[in-house]
């Protein structure tokens, strides 16, 4: 998951950075709305955690130009104003939530992975796949109460992104970009992803089949689920 981080205080822009990366996010951090414009112009998000209290720009606009430009992130208020009109424009105009600071790093944890349940209609973190149980949040999949330790990091994440994601194709080029932070170079082994999801389905034949994970020819994979 990408997060853009736009924030001035530098000590709470490295806190939340740090936080997120060891909570396995990708993210980029800008201490100006200047540089956050330009960002929000150019990369798409998963998530985007504005401040309102900029010195150089309204952090309203910048809420706007989220909603344009990435219309699928999800948008957080991170701010000192306690002022009720403030909350009730940034809701308004498309944020999907609002921290008044101070706030707890774990309550923020938890409100997005809440973003993300809603977004993608999951009833929980915990989903069932076959003989398989993946724990979103744990970041744990078992098969019949053995618990599978041979899956990587990136590997899960690949997992939970193609659950999020559930029933919908999602190219090379978009798994490489929201799990790796980048898209794949032209001249990059073509077989980067395919070789993730042959180790997984590897890993996890051990186990049972994982035959919910599909490969749709030409286009890219997808996890089938019922809904």
């Amino acid at each position: 998951m990408n997060v853009l981080i736009i924030e001035d205080e530098a000590a709470l822009a490295q806190e939340l950075e740090i936080f997120l990366n060891n909570n396995n996010y990708i993210t980029d951090v800008c201490y100006n709305g200047i540089s956050a414009s330009e960002k929000i112009a150019t990369s798409l998000y998963d998530f985007i955690l504005i401040d309102l209290g900029l010195p150089d720009y309204e952090g309203l606009d910048l809420l706007k130009e989220a909603k344009k430009n990435n219309p699928d992130a999800a948008c957080i208020i991170l701010t000192a104003r306690a002022e009720v009109n403030d909350r009730v424009r940034g809701l308004d105009l498309g944020a999907d939530d609002y921290l008044p600071k101070p706030f707890s790093l774990l309550e923020l944890q938890s409100r997005m992975q809440a973003i993300m349940r809603r977004k993608f209609g999951l009833k929980q973190n915990i989903v069932e796949l076959g003989d398989f149980l993946i724990n979103l949040t744990d970041r744990v999949i078992s098969c019949q109460d053995t618990v599978v330790n041979t899956i990587t990091k990136k590997e899960f994440d690949l997992i939970a992104y193609l659950i999020l994601h559930k029933n919908r194709t999602l190219s090379r080029t978009q798994l490489s970009e929201h799990i790796w932070g980048s898209v794949i170079n032209d001249d990059y082994d073509s077989n980067y992803i395919d070789a993730h999801i042959k180790n997984i389905r590897k890993k996890l034949n051990v186990y049972s089949s994982p035959d919910w994970l599909e490969t749709v020819r030409g286009l890219g994979y997808k996890v089938k689920m019922n809904t």
